[in-house]
């Protein structure tokens, strides 16, 4: 399709917060157009599906000084999952959603005593959260392992099928007469004399009343040449599946310590990911494999479910998630009217569809009841340089 000349709202990325950004708006008669620089680049392609709402044991060890941020967010999270239901039904079709619940497990006492104190912290947050020991999850979980001595269980968290809701999503902006032009990358964003913004894409100019900019670890770098300072760093990871067994993982896996998540699709295949590394090659940084984090990782997986060392393998990808601080980036742009940001903040996807309605809300002018998006501004990051 030849890129238009004009255009009242342009999303620039197709990844599932862009794609429900662009639908919340059509809904409401905005002509919107989402420019998507590339599928094979983008999280949202790659990713494994999981509906995370608890807070990840092992990353605030790491980074503790995050974790008012991540707690601030929970309501996010929660709020999140319930989104993802409500669009499976406004869609009319299956996600193949699955809110069967989580679990976090842990292989020592001192883990376990890590995420009974995180538990407490949850629960007093409003989170669905209980401890169970080893004797509880040899009645829910009989698939793990004996080197599993106890786990925190989530009811809210999940699972679904990522490549059938972004198919419903394209299909139900395609219904509103919306458009999507993949393999167009925006190369430069600048204020248009006449009002709004220009568009410098690979295939030519156009203007748009109002951006939002979706694009994930790539909305730094658009941002940077307006002197404006957003940290989004692309963080390439590995992800693995295997063949399809009956029906063996009930819920959402994840371990205290180490990176793992495991969840069985409804077709029976194990999708084994949790943030083993991969790297960015070539002139396109394209997210490619690492043969250490494939063994590493599908070695952990048998450790934790050891009927999984019976499976094949019969697919390992890579994708990009994006990190910034923890929280997301949402809302206007300070100083720059008509400019928005739709950055989710730690697991993307979850957040996705309602981050593309708090997104939408902010480009209507609309203050959304349930959350203010404030501390998502932007413009916290004032003051710092921006990047190069």
């Amino acid at each position: 399709m030849t890129l238009p000349r004009d255009v009242a709202v342009a999303v620039v990325g197709g990844g599932i917060v862009g794609l429900c950004t662009a639908l919340e708006l059509a809904r409401e008669g905005t002509e919107v157009l989402v420019l998507d620089d590339s599928a094979r680049l983008g999280g949202t392609t790659a990713n494994a599906g999981s509906l995370h709402v608890q807070m990840q044991s092992r990353f605030i060890r790491m980074y503790p000084e995050q974790v008012p941020g991540l707690e601030a967010s929970l309501p996010l999270y929660t709020a999140a999952a319930r989104r993802w239901a409500e669009l499976e039904a406004e869609l009319g079709t299956s996600f193949e959603l699955k809110a069967s619940g989580g679990l976090m497990v842990a292989e020592t006492a001192d883990s376990y005593e890590f995420l009974a104190r995180k538990c407490e912290r949850e629960k007093r947050l409003g989170l669905q959260v209980e401890m169970f020991g080893r004797a509880e999850l040899a009645r829910i979980a009989p698939y793990l392992g004996e080197a599993v001595v106890g786990a925190e269980f989530c009811a809210e968290e999940g699972k679904l099928n990522p490549l059938l809701a972004n198919q419903a999503v394209r299909r139900a902006l395609a219904t509103l007469g919306s458009t999507i032009l993949p393999e167009t990358r925006v190369e430069q964003l600048a204020p248009d004399p006449r009002g709004g913004w220009a568009l410098l894409t690979e295939s030519g100019e156009l203007r748009a009343g109002r951006v939002v900019l979706a694009a994930g670890a790539g909305t730094g770098a658009l941002l940077a040449p307006l002197g404006l300072q957003v940290p989004t760093v692309a963080e390439p990871l590995h992800m693995n599946v295997t063949e399809a067994t009956a029906p063996l993982i009930g819920h959402l896996v994840q371990h205290a310590e180490r990176m793992i998540t495991l969840k069985q699709l409804s077709a029976g295949q194990v999708v084994i990911g949790g943030g083993w590394p991969a790297r960015l090659h070539g002139p396109r940084q394209h997210p490619t494999v690492e043969s250490a984090s494939l063994i590493g990782n599908l070695r952990l997986a048998s450790h934790i479910v050891p009927r999984l060392s019976r499976l094949r393998l019969i697919r390992s990808w890579a994708g990009v998630n994006t990190t910034v601080d923890g929280r997301c980036v949402l809302g206007e742009v300070p100083g720059r009217p008509g400019l928005f940001t739709a950055v989710p903040g730690d697991a993307g996807y979850t957040l996705g569809p309602l981050v593309g309605r708090l997104a939408a809300g902010a480009v209507l002018g609309r203050r959304d009841l349930d959350f203010d998006i404030a501390p998502f501004s932007p413009g916290r990051f004032a003051g710092a340089p921006a990047l190069a």
